[in-house]
């Protein structure tokens, strides 16, 4: 179930007991009388969950990183925060944007509802805008017609494999990604949305982003499912900007290991 659904009917029915409690219940006590079993074990939990509730749902949220698809910008075990109100306020739960504040922006890491199952959470980098023209062509990503650059800066050892490890401009933001060369350049793809926007060849694909929706890619180009295999990000699916590390660990089952404090810090 939903994090969040649960914090809300928590706050929800806590809240109920402990107005009730402070209102009415309180004042037909005898003096001196213990808290009966619902406000101990209900109503006094109120006060605690009700800020982490709304902390949660409108300024910051945190994250733990479950796979390699962002390496070498975030690694698998990373715990990261995500700010809630920078992209437009939104209802908890529904996630109904009441607010618009701001939007993404190219080379913007962000949290989303993946779209063929919006029970999950995933996290990759924006790349193309509504109405972008986004070409991957032979591991080449342009942007409406205009090459992103990037910079070699040498290898990354992931497993058994070498990748290319290679510094990359899109927008204002300078990040790393990696490319494997002996990797295919077409992912294959999954049925979705505005399918139609996308023309596919062994070579890459060219899609056009639609309305209300964003491109998205791992950092880790050929170890990434995203936008090239299951399509747009829609508005509505936007959880937040991802913007700070705040602790790491490689395992957490059955042990917890490899615990670092030296990745703690923003990133890009």
């Amino acid at each position: 179930m939903d994090f969040a659904l649960i914090l809300f009917v928590l706050s929800v029915v806590t809240g109920v007991l402990w107005f009730y409690d402070v209102f009415k219940a309180r004042k037909l006590r005898p003096k001196g009388a213990p808290d009966p079993w619902w406000v101990e074990y209900g109503a006094s939990f109120f006060t605690v969950i009700l800020p982490i509730f709304l902390l949660r749902s409108f300024l910051v949220e945190p994250f733990r990183i479950p796979s390699g698809s962002m390496i070498p910008t975030l690694q698998i075990g990373d715990f990261i925060l995500v700010n809630k109100y920078q992209y437009g306020v939104r209802l908890p739960v529904i996630n109904k944007k009441i607010i618009e504040v701001g939007s993404p922006q190219r080379g913007d890491v962000f949290v989303f509802r993946y779209p063929q199952d919006p029970s999950q959470d995933y996290i990759k980098r924006v790349v193309g805008l509504p109405g972008d023209k986004i070409e991957y062509i032979n591991k080449r990503l342009t942007v409406n017609g205009v090459d992103v650059p990037v910079t070699p800066v040498g290898e990354y050892v992931q497993g058994i494999d070498a990748e290319t490890r290679l510094t990359e401009k899109l927008g204002d933001v300078t990040h790393d990604i990696l490319n494997n060369p002996d990797r295919s350049d077409e992912p294959g793809s999954i049925p979705h949305p505005f399918s139609e926007n996308c023309v596919r060849s062994a070579k890459g694909l060219i899609c056009t982003v639609p309305a209300g929706h964003y491109f998205a890619m791992g950092d880790n180009r050929d170890n990434s499912a995203d936008s090239r295999v299951w399509g747009f990000v829609p508005d509505e699916n936007i959880v937040g900007k991802a913007f700070f590390i705040w602790f790491h660990i490689d395992n957490i089952l059955p042990f917890p290991k490899g615990v670092s404090f030296d990745r703690i810090g923003g990133f890009k």
